[in-house]
């Protein structure tokens, strides 16, 4: 028993610790530490942490970042991109009875080539009526559109996690029906341009 407790120790021991770091656009910071006994082994690996714990913003908790450690240097794992998500118990808190939900889900293309799948959320004041809500989803369709064939993969990214985009959606939709609130529920990468 004692030989296996030791055997284990020493696994450890032979592990060096790497400072996951996010990418350059999101503020690089330190989000933690991981193990590994080879640099190689961290390649690939996901991490999760939340959009308040990198801009250090406690009303921005329920935002969660998934980030992918593609390369390793010195004892720094930079990481990239792969989406986002609020979490559900934000999302739970509101929904509000006699109201209607209005959800999206779109491709959309950056202007540097990224593919991205963004799933705007809306929530109106009251119930509102089908041709209302088809509105609504046509014009969180073509902000998200536009906003992406304008800005790049960053850019775009910056807006959809920090509110900017749901604002932008939020003030071009309340006309056709009120709005309680926008948000932009989900995005994930799902190619990145090839290198020329």
């Amino acid at each position: 028993m004692a030989r296996k407790v030791q055997r284990k120790l020493d696994k450890w021991k032979s592990k060096t610790w790497y400072n996951v770091e996010t990418p350059e656009f999101i503020s690089r910071s330190n989000i933690g530490v991981t193990p590994a006994e080879e640099p190689e082994q961290l390649i690939g690996r996901v991490v999760e942490t939340t959009v308040g714990e990198i801009a250090n913003d406690f009303t921005k908790h329920n935002t969660k970042i998934r980030l992918e450690i593609n390369d390793v240097s010195g004892d720094i794992a930079n990481t990239r991109f792969l989406g986002h998500e609020i979490t559900t118990d934000y999302l739970r808190s509101i929904v509000k009875r006699q109201t209607s939900r209005i959800d999206s889900n779109l491709d959309v293309t950056t202007k540097d080539g990224y593919v991205i799948r963004v799933k705007p959320i809306a929530f109106t004041v009251k119930r509102a009526r089908s041709s209302q809500i088809k509105g609504i989803r046509e014009v969180m369709t073509k902000i998200a559109e536009e906003r992406a064939a304008e800005l790049n993969f960053e850019q775009f990214i910056e807006e959809a996690i920090m509110g900017k985009l749901s604002a932008n959606i939020y003030r071009n939709a309340k006309s056709i029906y009120p709005l309680r609130r926008v948000e932009i529920r989900k995005t994930e990468v799902l190619s990145v341009p090839t290198k020329a």
